[in-house]
C-alpha cells in the first residue's frame, strides 16, 4: 500500500510529499502519525519544509505545519515554495510593498553592495541584495537586508537603541546599532541560519531567527 505521506530528508531541509487522492482532514491525521513515529529519528532541529503532491491553500499549508511540529520536535524555520508562478507573484508583491514603503519611510536600494561602496540614510533603508565583505550601510533608522550581510552595518546611528537590523542570511563584519557593537568574536561569523534580526537587549546586541513571516516585521521599519 502506497503511503500518504513521504518525507525526505536533506543538508538544505526537508520535503514531504503528500498524497494527492486523501482527503485532507486524514491526510492532517496520517502526517501526525508519521511525525510521531518518526520524531526520535529526526530528534529536535530547525528545518525549512516544501510540500509536494498536492495543491493546498495557505490555511491548509499551516494545519500541515501545525501537524509536523505538533507531533515532533522540529521548528519549521520557513516553508519554501516550489510554484514558479506563484513566487513570481510573491516576489512582485514583495518589491510592491519595499516601494511602498521606501516612499513612506525611507531609503530603497535595488542590488548588491560590493566593497568600498557606501549607504548612508537619514531614516531606515531597505536593500534588495547583497551587503558583501567590504561595503557599509549607515542609517537612523533600520536597516533591512533582503539578502545576505556581510559587510558592516550601523543602524540607530542617531542613537536609536530601537533600531533593528534584519537579513535573510547573516554574517556581518561589524553590524552596530546605537552605541552597541556585536562581540569581536562573532566577526563575519555566520549568525544562524535562515532570516535572522538583531537588536538591542541589556546585555548588548541580540541575533535572533525570525520565526514569523518576514513582511510581519516590516510595520517597524
Amino acid at each position: 500500500m502506497r503511503s500518504s505521506v513521504v518525507i525526505k530528508g536533506s543538508k538544505a531541509g526537508m520535503t514531504v510529499i503528500l498524497s494527492p487522492e486523501l482527503p485532507f482532514e486524514e491526510l492532517i491525521e496520517d502526517i501526525g502519525k508519521k511525525f510521531r513515529e518518526s520524531a526520535r529519528f529526526w530528534g529536535s532541529a530547525q528545518m525549512t519544509l516544501t510540500l509536494e503532491g498536492r495543491e493546498l491553500t495557505p490555511v491548509e499549508e499551516l494545519k500541515v505545519v501545525d501537524a509536523i511540529t505538533a507531533n515532533s520536535q522540529l521548528e519549521i524555520l520557513c516553508l519554501l515554495d516550489t510554484d514558479a508562478n506563484r513566487i513570481a507573484r510573491c516576489e512582485k508583491a514583495l518589491t510592491e510593498r519595499l516601494m511602498e514603503l521606501s516612499g513612506r519611510t525611507g531609503q530603497f536600494y535595488r542590488g548588491s553592495l560590493n566593497r568600498g561602496d557606501v549607504i548612508e540614510s537619514e531614516a531606515s533603508i531597505v536593500v534588495i541584495g547583497d551587503v558583501h565583505h567590504g561595503a557599509r550601510v549607515t542609517a537612523k533608522g533600520n536597516i533591512i537586508v533582503l539578502g545576505l550581510l556581510g559587510g558592516t552595518v550601523h543602524a540607530g546611528a542617531a542613537g536609536n537603541r530601537d533600531a533593528v537590523v534584519a537579513a535573510f542570511g547573516m554574517s556581518p563584519l561589524q553590524l552596530t546599532i546605537a552605541s552597541c557593537t556585536l562581540g569581536g568574536g562573532d566577526k563575519g561569523k555566520r549568525l544562524g541560519r535562515g532570516a535572522m534580526i538583531a537588536s538591542v537587549s541589556e546585555n548588548g546586541i541580540r541575533v535572533e531567527t525570525i520565526k514569523k513571516s518576514f513582511f510581519n516585521y516590516f510595520n517597524f521599519i
